[in-house]
């Protein structure tokens, strides 16, 4: 080889080395991302949000339950500052009307709508009985800070409930506590239940029921009104007629205020005990019951047993909302929103361009693997049936029937007060 041959190959041996250790040649594009998720991917655009949202009763005479949960979720938000993943979030809602009717319409809606990568509700047990299988079967899953029926977390509850899980307590806790209030606080031996047919108020006055059996006390009637009922004194002339020592109804807000404002005018229910549950923990109670609600007792998750910073999480409320918080559970909605954005954080994949896309199955395989969370209400683990919450009950009496004094976590004058345990 001549010298000039080699001089040329060598420069050019050289070239291709410099070219190559300074990027100079074409790198290879990144595969495009496939999705072979099996309940399919959410695929979010560079420039579009991370859509979730919220449902429940946002309507009507039980609307203030949903619209406290909502501020949780707004509130969990905010404590993001409105973006996850580098995207803003965006929250919808749809309003379920606590009623099995409006929990499948709009659960229709949500399973409809494909932007969606997750969802906080329902409010109600009922809205999840009727929506429930079109969201799980749609590749969503839900986490609820408010259903408390028994049967939704129960193993045995069927292929429907597999996008279902729950931040809030189960009443096979509540009706257990308001037993034990009832007979070893109250002393009382003999007590009458009442409901108004909805899948909450049936199953929690059942298991209160059983466990007042159970602790030695006697059932001496159990009633039924419909949720639109207005006149309460035929049924309560039954109750009384059975001569009860006190009356459980944890019942839903118009109810409950119908109830609570007539009960005293009927013949041996005058001085009887009442006690209601967190369907009607909130001041819309007073504006039905009026003046018959003070010396009423509530049962509710324990405000004082949450080990979160519960106290920050309240003076955000007041600066966000003013006020007090309007029902129970706006603690469990937060943790909820931050379970499901925990869980979306660790399965999302993120192209360099910023799309997102998020597989189903993974991210519900995530939430349901949630274990030791560090929520507002307590160390949140979930289980293979969707209990996620800690089932901290207590039960408080209402000190003062106005309704502008509602305010249950105030530190000097709370009303509602806690007196159990």
């Amino acid at each position: 080889m001549n010298k000039r041959l080699f001089a040329l190959l060598s420069v050019l041996v050289l070239a291709s080395m410099v070219l190559a250790a300074c990027g100079g040649a074409p790198a290879a594009a990144p595969a495009a991302y496939e999705c072979t998720d099996a309940l399919g991917c959410v695929t979010i655009a560079p420039d579009e949000p991370v859509h979730v949202a919220y449902w429940g009763v946002l309507s009507g005479a039980d609307a203030s339950l949903g619209e406290d949960s909502k501020r949780g979720v707004e509130i969990a938000i905010d404590d993001k500052g409105g973006k996850i993943l580098g995207h803003d979030i965006l929250l919808t809602t749809e309003d379920g009307g606590c009623t099995p009717e409006g929990g499948a319409t709009a659960a229709a809606k949500l399973a409809s709508d494909t932007s969606l990568v997750g969802l906080i509700g329902s409010s109600c047990s009922d809205e999840t009985v009727g929506g429930i299988a079109a969201i799980t079967n749609s590749g969503l899953t839900t986490i609820s800070p408010s259903n408390t029926r028994p049967l939704l977390s129960d193993p045995a509850r069927g292929p429907d409930y597999a996008g279902y899980l729950r931040t809030a307590h189960s009443d096979a806790f509540q009706g257990k506590a308001v037993a034990e209030f009832a007979y070893n606080f109250l002393k009382v031996t003999k007590a009458a239940t009442l409901h108004d047919g909805s899948a909450y108020a049936e199953a929690l006055q059942q298991v209160f029921a059983d466990e007042f059996v159970k602790l030695g006390g006697t059932i001496v009637a159990q009633e039924a009104v419909a949720k639109d009922a207005t006149d309460m004194k035929p049924v309560l002339t039954t109750i009384s007629a059975a001569g009860p020592e006190l009356l459980y109804y944890p019942v839903f807000v118009a109810v409950g205020g119908f109830v609570t404002a007539q009960i005293r005018d009927v013949a041996g229910l005058e001085d009887v005990k009442i006690i209601g549950s967190d369907g009607i923990f909130t001041a819309d109670l007073l504006k039905g019951g009026g003046a018959n609600t003070e010396g009423m007792y509530l049962s509710s998750p324990d405000f004082s047993a949450f080990t979160g910073d519960y106290a920050g999480f309240i003076a955000k409320h007041e600066a966000k909302y003013g006020g007090s918080t309007l029902s129970t559970f706006h603690a469990h909605a937060y943790d909820a929103t931050n379970i499901l954005f925990a869980a979306l954080e660790k399965v999302a994949v993120v192209e360099a361009d910023g799309t997102i896309y998020v597989p189903r199955t993974a991210l519900r395989e995530a939430i349901f693997a949630t274990k030791d969370f560090k929520g507002v209400t307590g160390t949140l683990s979930c289980s293979p049936s969707g209990d996620c919450g800690a089932p901290v009950i207590a039960v408080y009496e209402i000190m003062n029937s106005d309704p502008a004094s509602w305010d249950p976590t105030s530190a000097t004058a709370p009303n509602p007060k806690k007196v159990y345990p």
